[in-house]
């Protein structure tokens, strides 16, 4: 019986954990950019893991997270 994929997660900013260091907006230009104070805003929210994961690494206030949440 064939399975549906699970649709991949999506990249989540907790914006009371966010410190605006713009680490995330630097690794995954034209997905997340930074608003007018200096916070992100994901533009993209289905980045490739990979990508993903290196963010959440270097973000420095671990606001980056998974979300399966639609």
């Amino acid at each position: 019986m064939p399975t549906t994929p699970e649709p991949a997660p999506a990249l989540r900013v907790d914006r009371v954990a966010c410190t605006g260091h713009g680490v995330c907006a630097t690794l995954l230009a034209g997905r997340v950019r930074l608003d007018e104070w200096g916070y992100p805003v994901v533009d993209d929210a289905h980045v490739p893991r990979p990508d993903g994961d290196r963010a959440l690494a270097f973000c420095p206030a671990r606001a980056l997270y998974w979300s399966d949440r639609r």
